[in-house]
């Protein structure tokens, strides 16, 4: 096929633009606009390019092949950096198919600009695009490019490590001495459980154990800070973190958050340097998520002044308790019976051994023994028989026993006493989720850049294999979940924040909420996300010398510990519902008209039809799109639930039926509202930066989390008329378009996460061989 010179000189990006990018109807109007204003096409020129813009009626592949044989063609005589810019490539073939008489208007700088606004506008100017039509074209030249990344990782970095980056600075330092090393082929429980207390010890010397508790006990005083060392550790053995946030943060925490002067000045010293090694026994065998329902008993005598510590059933045994093997103390959480009057749960200080480590009289403790992962934490069963202990041992905070033997508690509802009780140990949840998502970033990283190293099959070359990185597969397994980690550290800061604040507030339900949902949803996105990183590395994923299956067995339970995560999430929806109950309360007349003007507001937008249909890129991709998506599904679930519940109460079914039949809508809403929280506070994040390459980085992260929590409930959104099919199809190619403008930023994205080379001992990230970036 024997194009004109003015065909040819936009040829190339046509080429891309058909096999890679997604357009839409007005993007295409745009596209047509642009030709018809080429200065060096023809109007034969215009009519051919224009007849190429049909998305109904694409080039078909024979079209399509004479494309590519014309480009090869005219492009042999060219060098390489010429074949490698699209607007210099296009150039060249119409110059050389000029007539040697006829005027080359080809080298202008007008004709240049057009051809690059046509590049622009076709949405291939990124490194990926130009590559990959490169190596289709020329692949007797293939080149694999070594790009600096569009982004500085240390800046972004930066962003990502927030306002206590010199602290984790500090905490990466210290894991990365010797002593911190847990050899990959130590499995005997025994041996790697001293290793870990050893370790554990260290941290606490290291003044990390204490960092939350105040200054005159040794302390810093910093509940942030302390987060954020636990959510730094989590780049290192998992066992010691857990280890480490049992002593520190629920045995110290217990004695901290619950107890009073004479239990700071008598304790917290000793347990911050481990001095005192302690546990939390909660959990029982027969009541794990249900608390206020524990067996055990803890029974004032008055005449000796001392508690009956008493497990009255097997199933009465504290479950699963870690460090319970080391331990010399337990905080035991108990039915606090007074007088013959059960005033609910409380915490007491229980000693479990002495000074020989043997168990004292009434204590039995057994070993849970090997678990699926976690080995380095010493678990166990514990029973109280009978255990006399002190009065004074009771963590009196919200109640005591006075001198009299009468119970008293600066909160007289036993209800609100109970829930403000395990308030004060939601700090807990907080560092889990930090946790949570530190754990998905080292799978993100071990998986990313080993698919930067590993080949399979000549796809895009006879002489080398590609890159799993290059299969649009993998990018579209690892990349929303890369964006997710991404998405998750900016709102995990702000429930960092509010978690400090809390401190101050006697009401805590906001935080609390706050912490169940992102608790829940972070763990649930480490489990997926480390799972889908073990089979994107296939074989060698499934090695512990790659990290991956230790990560995979050590946070698995993370859904399950500090709450189970879907009765987190029914916490989240109650919140939710209560917030949205107290407007009614508090609002009046007024908040019944607001509550009428968005149910208007939704149905506008559920029939407006071109809200519904628009599929323009630009609107596809902006935070406005974005918000009022993900508002909207919670809004609608909410409304929809609120209106489910009211029906039932009016047909008088009890509210443990109405629960039931509500529970899936709960979930539902409970994750809309957390997605929805996620997005808010990335787009705020975004809104403070100034301008530059790094928040450019993070703006696409933004908007795959975001069209991705979309994509993933696109059947909601179908149901409830928000989007129609074809705007559908249109998120799924955009998606598409966003994960190829990552790609050859990949690896910059990971390095961002901070990890030390020291930290990042998968075998595979270590092996000697090229290391292409795009």
């Amino acid at each position: 096929m024997n194009y004109s010179p003015g065909v040819l000189s936009v040829l190339p990006i046509f080429y891309i633009g058909w096999s890679d990018s997604v357009l839409s109807p007005s993007e295409m109007q745009q596209i047509r606009t642009h030709i018809q204003k080429a200065p060096q096409l023809t109007q034969e020129d215009k009519l051919l390019l224009i007849s190429w813009t049909d998305q109904r009626n694409p080039p078909d592949e024979e079209t399509f092949t004479q494309w590519a044989s014309t480009i090869a063609e005219h492009g042999k005589s060219l060098s390489i950096s010429e074949r490698q810019n699209l607007v210099e490539l296009g150039v060249k073939m119409s110059s050389k198919a000029t007539s040697a008489n006829a005027e080359n208007v080809f080298q202008s700088l007008e004709v240049k600009a057009s051809i690059k606004q046509l590049e622009q506008l076709l949405g291939v100017n990124n490194s990926y695009s130009k590559v990959s039509f490169y190596n289709a074209i020329f692949p007797e030249n293939k080149v694999e490019i070594n790009e600096s990344p569009a982004f500085d990782s240390n800046k972004l970095q930066a962003e990502l490590d927030g306002p206590l980056a010199d602290l984790k600075n500090r905490t990466k330092q210290v894991l990365k001495d010797e002593i911190f090393r847990v050899p990959t082929d130590l499995r005997d429980k025994d041996k790697l459980r001293l290793l870990i207390l050893d370790q554990c010890r260290e941290l606490g010397n290291q003044g990390f154990g204490a960092y939350a508790y105040p200054t005159e006990h040794g302390g810093n005083n910093s509940t942030g800070g302390s987060t954020a060392i636990f959510e730094t550790l989590a780049m290192g053995n998992l066992s010691l973190l857990i280890k480490f946030g049992v002593q520190y943060g629920l045995f110290g925490g217990a004695v901290f958050q619950l107890g009073t002067a004479y239990h700071h000045k008598t304790y917290l010293e000793a347990l911050g340097k481990m001095d005192l090694a302690g546990c939390f026994a909660m959990t029982e065998t027969g009541h794990g998520s249900n608390v206020r329902d524990l067996e055990t008993t803890a029974t004032y005598d008055h005449e000796s002044r001392e508690l009956i510590i008493h497990s009255p059933t097997q199933k009465a045994g504290k479950e699963y308790i870690g460090n319970a093997m080391h331990s010399k103390m337990a905080a035991v959480f108990c039915q606090l019976i007074v007088n013959g009057e059960n005033h609910g749960i409380h915490a007491v200080l229980v000693p479990l051994r002495d000074e020989n480590h043997e168990e004292l009289p009434g204590i039995k403790v057994l070993d849970n023994g090997y678990k699926m992962g976690l080995n380095g934490v010493d678990n166990g069963r514990i029973w109280f028989d009978n255990v006399r202990v002190p009065v004074k041992n009771l963590l009196n905070r919200y109640g005591d026993v006075d001198e009299s033997g009468n119970y008293s508690s600066p909160i007289e509802n036993p209800s609100k006493r109970f829930f403000t009780m395990l308030g004060a140990l939601v700090g807990g949840r907080v560092s889990v989720a930090m946790a949570s998502n530190t754990a998905a970033k080292k799978a993100l990283d071990i998986a990313i850049n080993y698919a930067l190293k590993r080949r399979q099959f000549k796809t895009l070359s006879d002489e080398k294999e590609t890159l799993i990185l290059d299969y649009p597969t993998h990018q579209e397994r690892l990349f929303p979940l890369l964006a997710k980690s991404y998405a998750l550290t900016f709102a995990l800061e702000t429930l960092r924040e509010k978690f400090v604040e809390s401190a101050e507030l006697e009401d805590k339900r906001e935080v609390e909420a706050l912490a169940a949902g992102l608790k829940s949803y972070a763990s649930w996105h480490a489990t997926d996300t480390i799972q889908e990183c073990r089979e994107a590395c296939g074989g060698k994923g499934y090695l512990a010398e790659n990290e991956i299956p230790d990560l995979k067995a050590d946070t698995d339970i993370f859904t399950t510990f500090e709450g189970d995560n879907h009765v987190l999430m029914q916490l989240v929806a109650k919140s939710v519902l209560t917030e949205f109950k107290q407007e009614f309360n508090d609002g009046g007349y007024m908040a019944i008209a607001k509550h009428i003007l968005k149910r208007v507001t939704t149905a506008w937008v559920d029939t407006n039809p071109i809200a519904i249909r628009n599929s323009n890129a630009e609107h596809l991709l902006s935070e406005e799109f974005h918000q009022q998506a993900l508002a909207f599904r919670e809004e609608k679930l909410l409304f929809t639930l609120s209106d489910r519940m009211r029906s039932f109460i009016k047909k008088k079914l009890n509210a443990s039926e109405i629960f039931l039949r509500t529970q899936t809508h709960m979930i539902a809403l409970a994750n809309a509202n957390v997605e929805r929280f996620i997005n808010d506070e990335f787009v705020k994040h975004l809104a403070k930066m100034e301008e530059s390459s790094e928040k450019e980085a993070l703006r696409l992260m933004q908007q795959i989390y975001a069209l991705d929590a979309i994509n993933r409930d696109k059947g909601w959104f179908l149901e409830n008329d928000f989007i129609n099919g074809d705007k559908s199809k249109a998120i799924r190619k955009v998606l598409v378009k966003c994960y190829r403008t990552v790609r050859p930023d990949a690896a910059a994205y990971t390095k961002a996460f901070g990890i030390p080379e020291v930290l990042r001992n998968a075998e595979i990230l270590k092996v000697d061989e090229e290391r292409y970036l795009v």
